[in-house]
């Protein structure tokens, strides 16, 4: 499907808008701490999120506003790219620089990495595998997080999940470090492209499990999720300023969002107002089952529609008053 460019929605009275929004967020910020602010920038609670980044994580956070929270079902299970610089002899509790140190490996092993090795390593990575979450994840044991499981001394041992890893893409030269007690570590830069679910975090345990060196994360930045770009995105800061200078802030029309998710179904005011009330339309050359993007005349999403028998009928309706003027 074609992306189109992405347009923000036209100005109305932030609590009243509903869009996407595109934030780059920065390092030390939990996702929670991005949805809160941005409520309070868009004068709404009703905000939510695409998939969290741990605090150590910058980069793209998918967030819907108002009606457009209905959207993030479909964007959640979006391919992602990271990149990320992986730190291999030496392992952490969280499988990131911010858990406790598990050790440090040999330094005779660390010095025997070359870059054949570090390729047979990562490549082990790539495909269809089965990767077991870190232990300090967010996925719920009996109703609880794993994480808080772990705080609460707990040992957490996850069940193994299905992931697709697209690609993993070593970026220049491995980097020959010492840690801040004297030991030697092999820090690589690495581009990965994957599945929804995809842990990182795992991919550098996993990477330093095979090499027998041990391994974990140092930084992780996502730069797209699906057809959304970083380079797209605004800064918290950023968007402060927009509403500090009294703009509002740069919401992606919920339509546009849609047409890069879905196959489009231009309506009529008549089908319009009949999916709008629950009705089934005709759509005898309609292929597939859906979700089709019902687009209205005056470019307006009216809502999703799947296929029933030749038929359309709405899964998601999006509420007209959300694309009132600026001034309602």
């Amino acid at each position: 499907m074609p992306h189109q460019p992405l347009v923000p929605a036209a100005r109305r009275p932030e609590s009243a808008r509903s869009g996407i929004l595109l934030v780059d967020k920065s390092g030390g910020l939990t996702s929670h701490d991005v949805v809160a602010r941005t409520r309070r920038l868009a004068g709404t609670r009703k905000v939510g999120h695409a998939g969290t980044l741990d605090p150590l994580a910058t980069g793209l956070l998918v967030l819907g506003v108002n009606s457009s929270t209905r959207l993030l079902t479909y964007v959640v299970g979006l391919d992602k790219e990271y990149l990320a610089t992986v730190r291999l002899g030496a392992a952490t509790t969280t499988d990131d620089s911010e858990g406790e140190p598990l050790g440090v490996s040999d330094a005779a092993l660390v010095a025997g990495l070359d870059d054949a090795a570090l390729r047979r390593a990562f490549a082990t990575q790539v495909g269809s595998i089965v990767q077991v979450p870190s232990s300090v994840s967010a996925i719920k044991v009996d109703g609880q997080r794993a994480y808080a499981r772990v705080r609460a001394g707990e040992d957490v041992v996850l069940a193994g999940r299905p992931v697709e890893i697209a690609e993993i893409e070593l970026l220049g030269d491995a980097r020959r470090e010492q840690t801040a007690d004297g030991h030697p570590v092999v820090d690589v830069d690495v581009r990965v492209v994957c599945s929804s679910g995809t842990y990182i975090r795992a991919i550098a345990r996993d990477v330093g499990a095979a090499l027998g060196v041990g391994g974990h994360l140092t930084s992780l930045r996502r730069t797209r999720i699906g057809p959304f770009p970083v380079t797209a995105a605004h800064t918290l800061d950023e968007l402060r300023a927009f509403t500090d200078e009294g703009s509002t802030l740069p919401l992606i029309d919920p339509a546009d969002i849609a047409r890069q998710l879905f196959p489009v179904l231009e309506v009529t005011g008549a089908e319009a107002t009949a999916l709008g009330h629950g009705k089934r339309i005709p759509l005898p050359d309609a292929q597939g089952h859906g979700p089709l993007a019902a687009i209205t005349p005056e470019g307006r999403l009216l809502g999703l529609v799947e296929i029933v028998a030749g038929q359309g009928k709405s899964i998601v309706n999006f509420p007209p008053d959300e694309y009132a003027g600026e001034n309602a």
